[in-house]
């Protein structure tokens, strides 16, 4: 289920990467996302989808403990970066709790699939 979702939301940013961007305070004053940030966020999302496909197609236990693992260190890292470098400072609180959040339930996910 968390492959899935993983999946489903960095397609969702690949497709429109306001959906990462606008939360993050990453858009111009106009709301619409620069060609940089569309582009990095636009990375991340084919990223998570590549990890959440792998969680998903996953056929023995080890692949998936290496998939999930992945998914938990990039959440980790977007959290840690996220919640100190975004300009905003409620969008740092946001997006750290979010990413952690996320990295919690897959952590949780794969160790009860254990």
């Amino acid at each position: 289920m968390m492959g899935a979702a993983t999946a489903a939301y960095g397609l969702s940013t690949v497709v429109r990467p306001a959906v990462l961007a606008k939360p993050c305070h990453l858009t111009e004053p106009d709301g619409s996302v620069s060609a940089p940030t569309a582009l990095l966020v636009r990375a991340m999302g084919v990223r998570d989808t590549a990890m959440g496909t792998a969680m998903l197609l996953a056929k023995t236990p080890s692949a998936s403990r290496m998939a999930s693992t992945c998914r938990i260190a990039s959440d980790l890292s977007d959290a840690a970066l996220f919640g100190t470098l975004l300009p905003v400072v409620a969008a740092r609180k946001k997006a750290a709790a979010v990413a952690g959040g996320w990295g919690l339930l897959c952590a949780l996910a794969a160790w009860a699939e254990d």
